[in-house]
């Protein structure tokens, strides 16, 4: 056996000096919050959403939101079930609720935290851009009142307090300051910077955080108030921007299963964590990713939300060739006996490492190498005529052969 390692020059660290990360990175899982605001999805049941729950705490996720318990009955015994599981089950996982900046939205929280004996985290979120306010009618004083009304009811009933601003990447610094200054001397000892509307770059992030971190600085409470950092996709920059927010001394990043969400959707929570494995960020001590491929299935299981086959780690394709150059090049390594080296001569994942494997299909950008193979990990002993026989036929397709086609060539019948 070989360490693939040593035959990939690896660009991504050349000139990187330190660690990637000041400290472990820490994730909040909106799967069955925010995740479920997108207008395709399923509203999994109970019982669904206890078994992804159990998932993201073998993920080793850090906080999950329940949902919104103020949005109504179902709403609030969902999440009173889910934080009774945390309880019961010992789970390592901690929860957090979403609620407007009212109090009639806080307050089941804390009836929950109350009945079932658990701290929950409340994320007080209020719309801070000037388009929303603009829109809204609403003037700074207003979003000022509830800010302090909101976080000091929260912090009233010993509950911890974080403060949202909704669209903080299209904030003017005035209201982020007055909002910021307002919610922090009201009690929250956290801030979540949201990109709700999937607006940023990484430039727009890098200022956004240095501005909220010398403004955290001038009040001197860098030291008690965090950061969170909560995207979207709109630009396709959410997964980017959540691994630069880590790397700029985000304190948490936020992530959905599947990137399921609101238009386009949230950070992908799966490519997140697979890419800090790729980067050697994640303590697998901690981190249980042999369960990653089994939570995005389940996530798409139960919303509704196809696994496009494209998709990385848990698509279809992620791991299936069908092309002569591509395939023989992973046949060669595993003749070889090296699976090691197989899973990374074509791929920059390891696909053992998450329970999938290197696939060889048959179709017409295939070589004879690759029917080979087929027949040989199918169980069928590859003849010469057999292997004309399928080879003739792929390249006279104009697509990769289903194995229904491929068995009924073996055994000269009509495909069904």
């Amino acid at each position: 056996m070989v360490d693939p390692g040593a035959y990939i020059y690896d660009w991504n660290e050349k000139d990187r000096h330190g660690p990637l990360l000041r400290e472990p990175p820490r994730f909040v899982d909106e799967t069955i919050r925010d995740g479920l605001q997108s207008p395709s999805v399923t509203d999994p049941t109970i019982e669904q959403k206890i078994e992804l729950l159990r998932l993201m705490d073998r993920l080793g996720i850090d906080v999950v939101n329940l949902g919104l318990p103020g949005a109504g009955k179902r709403a609030y015994d969902d999440v009173e079930r889910l934080a009774r599981v945390i309880v019961e089950e010992k789970l390592h996982i901690r929860p957090n609720c979403a609620a407007r900046t009212i109090e009639s939205d806080i307050r089941p929280i804390v009836e929950i935290s109350q009945k079932v004996g658990l701290a929950i985290e409340v994320t007080a979120f209020i719309g801070s851009s000037p388009i929303r306010a603009y829109a809204e009618d609403w003037a700074p004083g207003h979003l000022e009142k509830l800010t302090k009304d909101a976080i000091t009811f929260t912090v009233k009933h010993q509950l911890p307090a974080s403060f949202v601003t909704e669209d903080t990447t299209r904030s003017h610094p005035r209201m982020l300051d007055r909002l910021f200054r307002t919610a922090i001397e009201s009690g929250a000892t956290r801030l979540v910077l949201c990109d709700t509307c999937g607006y940023a770059t990484p430039d727009g992030l890098r200022n956004l955080i240095a501005f909220t971190r010398s403004l955290l600085r001038g009040m001197d409470v860098d030291d008690r108030v965090e950061l969170d950092w909560h995207g979207h996709n709109d630009r396709g920059l959410a997964l980017v921007l959540a691994l630069f927010a880590l790397e700029h001394g985000i304190d948490r990043v936020h992530g959905c299963g599947l990137g399921i969400g609101e238009r386009v959707g949230n950070t992908s929570m799966d490519l997140l964590l697979l890419n800090l494995y790729m980067l050697g960020q994640l303590d697998l001590e901690r981190h249980d990713l042999s369960c990653l491929v089994e939570y995005v299935e389940k996530v798409s299981s139960y919303t509704g939300v196809p696994i496009h086959a494209a998709y990385p780690l848990s698509g279809r394709d992620a791991f299936r060739t069908a092309t002569g150059v591509h395939a023989a090049a992973v046949i060669k390594a595993e003749a070889k006996g090296d699976f090691d080296l197989a899973d990374r001569v074509y791929s920059s994942v390891p696909a053992r490492v998450f329970g999938r494997k290197q696939e060889i299909e048959v179709g017409h950008y295939s070589g004879k190498s690759n029917v080979i193979h087929w027949l040989k990990h199918h169980n069928v002993e590859p003849t010469d005529e057999l292997v004309e026989r399928i080879f003739t036929a792929a390249k006279a397709g104009n697509r990769t052969l289903e194995e229904a086609e491929i068995l009924a060539l073996i055994e000269r019948r009509p495909a069904m």
